[in-house]
């Protein structure tokens, strides 16, 4: 499934602040985001009507199973990019910066043998 990079930080977004916050709305998004509230609406109807979002009568967005399957593996890039960052002695904050823009173009394989690099390191 190719989905655009936004899209991916968008909903990598909506999971973070589910696990944080235990709820999601639009507001939030844009917060973590740094984008405009007119930005995060035009979005959110789309991933709605792609099914990847349900909002609730409250305004509470919370990610379908087609949605939950692209946020965690874009979470989980992220989390893997970043522990190899700071185990090559890249700072805590530089890492998770640099993880984020590396999270969306790396190939799979590449981010296999990363992450089995790092399990055989344990």
């Amino acid at each position: 499934m190719i989905i655009k990079e936004s899209a991916e930080n968008y909903l990598e977004s909506i999971l973070m602040l589910r696990k944080r916050n235990g709820f999601v709305r639009s507001i939030d998004v844009a917060n973590e985001l740094g984008v405009s509230k007119p930005s995060v609406s035009v979005a959110m109807k789309q991933f709605r009507q792609e099914g990847y979002i349900i909002i609730d009568e409250d305004g509470g967005i919370s990610l379908t199973q087609k949605g939950l399957q692209i946020a965690e593996r874009i979470y989980e890039r992220h989390q893997v990019i970043a522990r190899a960052l700071i185990a090559l002695g890249v700072d805590e904050q530089t890492a998770y910066e640099d993880s984020c823009k590396i999270e969306h173009d790396i190939s799979q394989q590449t981010f296999e043998r990363i992450k089995d690099f790092l399990e055989k390191q344990q």
